[in-house]
């Protein structure tokens, strides 16, 4: 009996069932209890990843009670609890393993195994809405049922009302330009929205959607202050705090959705470095930039197209590390995508604002963009791309190789200037002569950060590698462009 497990799901050995503790996709029951008391847990696996009940083992003291003396009418019920206790009714398997119970005698355990609901929200008879979250189950009400049902997409964020804007507080060049890009210039505003679906009626009266405030909008900070990007470059490849927080830049980019994708674009653009690297195929060196531009900038686009605009209080975020970029956007992947089949499905959790980008020849489909992600981050010898799902978000992580670079610029130092007077030099010359093999010039004070080292200690190492004919100087002593560049 020790060899006990399940075969639709074999983490579930008889150990595991009676020795660990509940989790997100395992709980135990005792066959004491009626059928119906399971339906909340029946709703909450369902409505999160799927999970496993097992009954005939004391949720209390984890005793091997079994199920045999309770009947098989209790069992039948049991095994149809999704049917009758839920709607709709979940998809479901029973199971059942063969035990010796805590009496000795042969016995049965049931199992359970209720599968995620992808595209319903599966409630109990009662009208009751549950969600597993860790090894609770909690009953959903309020902001977190709507949530859960955005996620669903039984309902969507995008096409409910806002009951505040108004068509004043919309741009109207913006307006203009989405009416010239449909071929609708020759009718009204509110004719255009109208047929878009940009408004709805309650109670005889006509309002904006979230939609299109969110995409109009003059304002956007006015109705939205989650409306927005926020950019976060670090010194290094850690986050550090208090006395040693290395904070390069924090910036917040707010703007309407239509407008925020390119005033993303152009400030990343400024942050990005770009290196010298040689082209096997001409042998010349040339500028390369840190990452491919698509890679980074698809990424700012799905996490503005797709990103769950119904979490309050949350925001896309950009970090710069020396070593990667990462783009985190609120909300779950939507749907039926996930990050083992983000490549080859599509879905759009805000259909109408991902058309309008479209139109606007933004956005691509969803995994057409996420294919070339990785297409040019191969071409330019990256890393694949990581997509993973921390808390209720979505990131992309993009690596350079500024290692690899680091060793190359070293490797290209001491081709440049020879190894005997590479040997000549200490390691802060080393490391200036390695760092400016990439540049085509620099100035002090950039080397002084880099290096962190005074501006006086850099002079005097750049004084020495001009000695050595090494280094040049463009411009005069007190220029305030002064700049260096390496004796090639």
């Amino acid at each position: 009996m020790e060899y006990v497990k399940s075969l639709i799901n074999p983490i579930l050995t008889l150990e595991y069932m009676t020795t660990e503790k509940e989790n997100k996709i395992f709980d135990r029951k005792s066959a004491s209890k009626k059928p119906s008391d399971i339906a909340d847990l029946i709703s909450a696996f369902a409505n999160a990843d799927g999970g496993t009940i097992v009954i005939g083992i004391s949720d209390k003291t984890m005793k091997l009670e079994g199920i045999n003396k309770y009947g098989d009418e209790k069992i039948n019920n049991f095994i149809n609890a999704p049917k009758d206790c839920c709607k709709p009714m979940p998809a479901y398997k029973e199971e059942f393993l063969d035990i010796i119970n805590s009496e000795g005698k042969e016995d049965r355990l049931l199992l359970l195994h209720i599968e995620p609901s992808i595209d319903r929200i599966i409630r109990t008879t009662n009208d009751s809405t549950f969600l597993r979250i860790g090894d609770r189950t909690r009953e959903l009400k309020g902001d977190d049922l709507r949530n859960l049902e955005y996620s669903k997409s039984t309902r969507h964020y995008e096409d409910e009302c806002n009951m505040d804007a108004t068509i004043d507080d919309l741009d109207e060049e913006l307006l203009n330009e989405y009416k010239k890009k449909i071929g609708a210039t020759d009718i009204s505003n509110e004719q255009m929205l109208r047929a878009r679906g940009f408004t709805k009626v309650i109670n005889d009266k006509r309002y904006l959607t979230n939609a299109a405030v969110l995409l109009f909008a003059r304002n956007i900070q006015e109705f939205y202050p989650n409306c927005r990007i926020r950019f976060v470059k670090y010194d290094g490849t850690s986050e550090k705090v208090g006395l040693n927080i290395n904070i390069i830049k924090d910036i917040n980019i707010e703007y309407p959705i239509l407008k925020i994708i390119n005033k993303a674009k152009e400030f990343v653009a400024t942050q990005l470095r770009e290196f010298t690297a040689l082209n096997p195929e001409t042998g010349m060196f040339q500028i390369v930039p840190e990452y491919p531009e698509f890679a980074w900038l698809e990424g700012i686009v799905n996490a503005v197209a797709h990103r769950e605009y119904g979490m309050s209080g949350s925001y896309i975020k950009i970090t710069m590390y020396d070593d990667r970029l990462e783009i985190v956007s609120p909300g779950k992947l939507p749907n039926i995508v996930n990050v083992s089949n983000i490549m080859t499905t599509r879905y759009s959790r805000n259909p109408r604002i991902a058309r309008v980008l479209t139109e606007f020849g933004w956005v691509r489909e969803l995994n057409e963009g996420v294919k070339r992600i990785f297409s040019d981050m191969k071409t330019f010898y990256l890393e694949p791309p990581v997509y993973s799902e921390p808390e209720q978000s979505v990131r992309l992580v993009l690596k350079n190789n500024i290692d690899m670079r680091a060793i190359r610029q070293i490797d290209r130092a001491v081709k440049t200037i020879g190894a005997d007077k590479w040997d000549e030099l200490d390691e802060l010359e080393k490391k200036i002569m390695a760092y400016m093999t990439s540049r085509k010039s620099v100035k002090t004070i950039e080397l002084s950060n880099k290096m962190e080292k005074s501006p006086r200690t850099i002079g005097v190492r750049l004084n020495h590698l001009m000695e050595l004919n090494l280094v040049k100087r463009n411009g005069s002593k007190n220029d305030p462009n002064l700049s260096y560049e390496i004796i090639m």
